[in-house]
């Protein structure tokens, strides 16, 4: 399984365009650089991003 998502995997997660996908991870990064993190460019940690979209692992079990 890969750590990082890039804009392919988005767009067949989302079923998104691809310029909707790079904003996607844009924003994700965006939010990343603020909370100090470093990131890759046109790539989104998987972690972070099934996070984002479907909530943390607790939320999904309860």
């Amino acid at each position: 399984m890969k750590t990082y998502l890039n804009v392919n995997d988005v767009i067949e997660i989302l079923g998104v365009s691809k310029s909707k996908a790079y904003k996607v991870i844009h924003d994700m990064n965006s939010k990343l650089s603020e909370k100090g993190y470093l990131t890759v460019a046109g790539k989104v940690p998987r972690s972070y991003f099934e996070e984002q979209w479907y909530g943390s692992r607790e939320e999904r079990i309860s």
